[in-house]
């Protein structure tokens, strides 16, 4: 499992049985992000502070690419069925296209919209949310974009993931709910049982089932796609859980913010 050393600058891989490796990325200030495997084999990262899209091959070379525009804020990242991988601008207010070759393309959002989170979905599209706005965005490969806002207000629609179900899902940080929409943009809301669990990052796991981070309550949230929640506490106090990702087999993967650690959930059955 590869993942985004904010804090120190690196890239860490981490294997199933705990040995770490880092890579420390060359320029600074660079605060990488998020990450994701690309379609040529190497890892993709955002570097929120050193606004560059950053490359990583999986013996650690480094190749970085700066974004024409200026102090953008680069933030999710996702591979896309059109062999390149997508982005989102926080600052920019503007999605990203980047060529495995380097080659950098931006598509403007309405104003005040703060995209985060951003997925391939299963309509050969990218959904991304738009954490001001309030709203689920789409966009074709072609640029063309089109913008559902969620039924709850000032939900604060942060990470976005395809599901089994072919709908996409979303972690909603402000109002302690997991969204579903599906592609045509109809939405579903549900609530965690837990209060205050301010969810942030979420995958869809090997088991069929929806896996969320719960970064005030300590815990790993699973939903499936008819609502049903498990929650799973974590052992480290206050470890502040936040990205996510399946692992091989039915594990799933997270950092863990506060704790300095990474975790993993070995679901049973």
């Amino acid at each position: 499992m590869w993942f985004a050393e904010n804090g120190s600058g690196k890239i860490g891989r981490v294997s199933t049985t705990g040995t770490f490796t880092e890579f420390t990325i060359p320029t600074t200030p660079n605060g990488p992000l998020y990450i994701t495997g690309g379609p040529d084999g190497n890892l993709w990262f955002t570097e929120w502070y050193g606004n560059k899209i950053g490359r990583i091959t999986t013996s650690g070379t480094f190749t970085e690419f700066p974004l024409p525009t200026a102090s953008s804020g680069p933030s999710g990242i996702t591979a896309s069925p059109d062999g390149n991988l997508w982005f989102t601008e926080y600052y920019g207010q503007r999605i990203g296209r980047i060529t495995t070759s380097g080659t950098l393309s931006e598509f403007p959002l309405p104003a005040l919209s703060y995209p985060i989170g951003i997925a391939a979905g299963p309509d050969g599209n990218l959904w991304f949310t738009e954490f001001v706005a309030n709203k689920i965005g789409r966009i074709t490969t072609t640029g063309t974009l089109t913008e559902f806002t969620v039924p709850t207000t000032y939900s604060g629609p942060s990470l976005i993931t395809a599901g089994p179900d072919g709908n996409l899902w979303f972690t909603e940080e402000f109002v302690n709910k997991i969204g579903r929409v599906s592609t045509s943009g109809i939405f579903t809301e549900f609530t965690i049982p837990t209060p205050g669990s301010y969810p942030l990052g979420i995958t869809a796991g090997t088991d069929g089932n929806l896996w969320f981070t719960e970064e005030q309550q300590n815990k790993i949230g699973r939903v499936t796609t008819t609502g049903t929640f498990t929650e799973f506490p974590i052992p480290t106090v206050s470890s502040g859980p936040f990205a996510i990702a399946a692992g091989p087999g039915r594990s799933v993967w997270f950092t863990e913010l506060q704790g300095n650690k990474i975790g993993a959930v070995h679901p049973k059955g």
